[in-house]
């Protein structure tokens, strides 16, 4: 038999300690494979997990708690009162007839869709000066709720800009125009109409970044199958963001409910324009009925869900392959 030298027999012993196999295991501890702690992760998840359980969770906690109380929302006492305050609310007509004013901006939301995906296909190709066009759509999104309810109170007060520009264009005589907020027939309409205004620039957002992610291959395909434009649009382009459609439908059906900014600066809820919120503040702040309120808070919250899962269910948010 062949003898292995003293050099060798110590190189093979190295080589053994050296291998996976005779490498001592990691103690199970704090320390990852790579030497880092394992609870790492949760630290960088700690800061948002407290910031979103202390300004979303428990606040919404205490709001389904205040809806079982009779709380003014001074008052350090409050006293529990079950079901009474949902009672309330749906043996009293007016509170949810306040929701057919929804329907304004319901309809409205989907003529700022129309008008974002017809901007956005247009200037989703070669357009002359687009990115300038790009920002003034957007820029009014940019603007204060607060600044864009002062703008629109003088567009639409009497003798204001809307009547000199009908004036300009020979649609009619000065004084002879409707009260746009003032008359109930008109204030809604008006009022929506500054909501298509405001929200457009972000459904155009929207839709011109899920234009712009479609592969230009697909393109170059239907060029040569010889598609016109509203060929490609309709079997290319809305097949292709059909998930940013839904999306905006979801936000449309969410935002038409919960309308608050323009009718409470511009009008306060005067001449039937008054919606579901600012009836829950006015409610809240001005009759001192916070747990009422929160009551019609934790409602709206539940027809809003209801809706966008009824509406999940009809449009289900499938894969779409272009190729």
């Amino acid at each position: 038999m062949t003898e292995i030298s003293g050099d060798a027999s110590q190189g093979v012993r190295f080589e053994k300690a050296l291998s996976p196999a005779a490498a001592p295991r990691r103690r199970r501890g704090l320390r990852g494979p790579q030497g880092g702690f394992r609870f790492t992760p949760l630290l960088f998840l700690a800061v948002p997990l407290v910031l979103l359980i202390t300004f979303t969770y428990y606040p919404v906690g205490n709001m389904i708690w205040y809806s079982f109380t009779d709380w003014d929302g001074i008052d350090q006492t409050k006293n529990f009162v079950g079901l009474n305050n949902y009672i309330q609310l749906f043996t009293r007509p007016q509170y949810f007839q306040v929701f057919t004013v929804s329907l304004y901006y319901f309809a409205a939301s989907f003529v700022q869709m129309a008008i974002a995906l017809y901007f956005a296909t247009l200037l989703s190709f070669r357009t002359r000066f687009k990115n300038f066009f790009k920002g003034i759509i957007f820029f009014p999104y940019l603007i204060n709720g607060v600044a864009i309810g002062l703008i629109f109170l003088f567009f639409f007060r009497p003798g204001g800009t809307l009547d000199a520009t009908l004036v300009a264009l020979g649609l009619g005589k000065m004084g002879h125009f409707p009260l746009w907020l003032g008359n109930p027939g008109w204030v809604n309409i008006s009022l929506a109409g500054a909501s298509v205004w405001r929200y457009t620039g972000l459904n155009f957002v929207l839709f011109l970044g899920a234009i712009q992610s479609i592969p230009s291959e697909a393109y170059e395909a239907a060029d040569i199958d010889g598609a016109n434009s509203w060929q490609k649009f309709r079997y290319l382009i809305v097949p292709g963001i059909r998930r940013i459609i839904s999306l905006s439908m979801i936000l449309a059906i969410a935002g038409s409910l919960s309308v608050f900014e323009l009718p409470y600066i511009i009008t306060g809820g005067a001449n039937g324009s008054g919606t579901f919120v600012t009836t829950t503040v006015q409610q809240a702040f001005v009759f001192q009925r916070v747990g009422f309120a929160s009551a019609m808070a934790v409602m709206l919250t539940i027809v809003v869900l209801l809706i966008t899962w009824i509406q999940r269910k009809l449009v289900p948010d499938d894969d779409v392959a272009l190729s």
